[in-house]
């Protein structure tokens, strides 16, 4: 696993039609993307977008000062958007940014102005209809100075899409005492090869906290986000929940790196597998001080598979603290004998060891969102954990 063909997938030809209303999708379309944390039902949103195949069909702003557009819309309005195009992410760093770069199908350009702060998430959907199809989309997000945000962005594929190719570059700008969430849920095929390639920067007091959630089959995911600390004060976090049933390989993780005085990051990671195969990558480095830095990466067996955890941890400089926690295992017998002493039979105790394991109560989500969540891992089947 981990290698792609991109040779096997079209790159043209899969333009879709403007929708006005995102609630004019399918049934079916919609329980793709609810289960990507997208309900188009929702009201309250900040704004929209959705990319389908290789076209933008749908863009929507709701509050002043807040910009959403499709990012070619943005590099013709702007100029070529010099402060931010490829800035953070190099073109060449592999086959799979290099074919964004020559072959760019849209993506999204989020602005938060100066002091705005956007009450309601952004929701932004990356889909993928039809089978066959790679898609390459290049999102850039700016918070300005003393700005808030929060994106949701959900990907997936449709029901019945088969062999899906999904490159997304992603661009992030956080100035001084800005603000910026951002989630993301995967619900792609258990066919489909993924391949997001990330990175940003934070100003002076700025803070990032950064959510992300894969309950679903995927064919073979690789990502490695990185957020650089170059202002005094910023704070950055990561937390991640991630499932692989058997069939499916996830290659996944989170660098941060301290170049500042008085920054603070923190990674948490909880990776469950019942069948497939979860390599957690994690990294602070600490170049400047005063510093700190916490990675936590806790994985859960049930039933097989494997989980390869890889924290690192790098300093250069005296008074950097730095710390982490790694542990692979299974549910503890005792465990489960403690819960059915209390009333419980063993389906019924492994599957509430599991929900306490996957708590997503630390990632500030929306309570609609939060119950979605909830809703999958209550679906998830541990009746293999024995």
């Amino acid at each position: 696993m981990g290698k792609i063909d991109l040779s096997r997938y079209s790159f043209n030809g899969g333009q879709a039609s403007q929708i006005s209303d995102l609630t004019s999708l399918s049934s079916e379309d919609k329980q793709r993307l609810l289960y990507a944390g997208i309900d188009v039902n929702q009201s309250k949103v900040g704004g929209s977008f959705m990319h389908m195949n290789h076209s933008g069909v749908h863009c929507q702003t709701r509050q002043e000062g807040l910009e959403v557009m499709d990012i070619k819309d943005a590099y013709n309005k702007f100029d070529g958007l010099p402060e931010y195009w490829w800035k953070m992410v190099d073109p060449d760093k592999d086959e799979f940014t290099r074919a964004a770069y020559d072959n760019l199908h849209g993506g999204y350009f989020i602005r938060a102005r100066k002091g705005v702060k956007v009450t309601d998430p952004v929701q932004s959907c990356l889909f993928i209809k039809d089978s066959g199809l790679a898609q390459n989309v290049h999102n850039i997000v700016v918070v300005e100075e003393g700005a808030e945000l929060h994106i949701l962005s959900g990907c997936a594929t449709a029901h019945g899409a088969k062999e899906a190719a999904h490159m997304g570059i992603s661009e992030f700008y956080v100035k001084k005492g800005g603000k910026l969430t951002f989630t993301m849920i995967h619900n792609w095929g258990e066919d489909t090869a993924v391949r997001p390639r990330s990175a940003g920067v934070m100003e002076e007091d700025s803070v990032f906290l950064s959510n992300y959630v894969l309950l679903k089959p995927v064919k073979d995911l690789q990502m490695y986000p990185s957020i650089t600390l170059n202002g005094s004060g910023a704070v950055a976090r990561f937390n991640s929940v991630m499932v692989t049933p058997p069939g499916s390989y996830v290659d996944a993780g989170n660098r941060i790196i301290l170049n500042a005085p008085d920054t603070r990051a923190e990674i948490i990671a909880r990776t469950l597998t019942t069948g497939g195969t979860v390599i957690n990558r994690g990294f602070i480095g600490g170049y400047n001080v005063p510093a700190k830095g916490h990675l936590e990466c806790k994985g859960l067996i049930l039933g097989g598979g494997r989980i390869h955890a890889i924290p690192e941890l790098d300093a250069t400089i005296d008074g950097v603290e730095l710390s982490h926690e790694a542990a692979v295992g299974k549910i503890a017998q005792e465990e489960i004998e403690y819960l059915m002493a209390r009333g419980m039979d063993e389906d019924e105790a492994t599957s509430t060891i599991v929900r306490g394991f996957l708590n997503v109560d630390i990632m500030g989500l929306p309570k609609e969102l939060e119950d979605s969540i909830r809703e999958q891992i209550d679906q998830l089947d541990a009746s293999d954990a024995m």
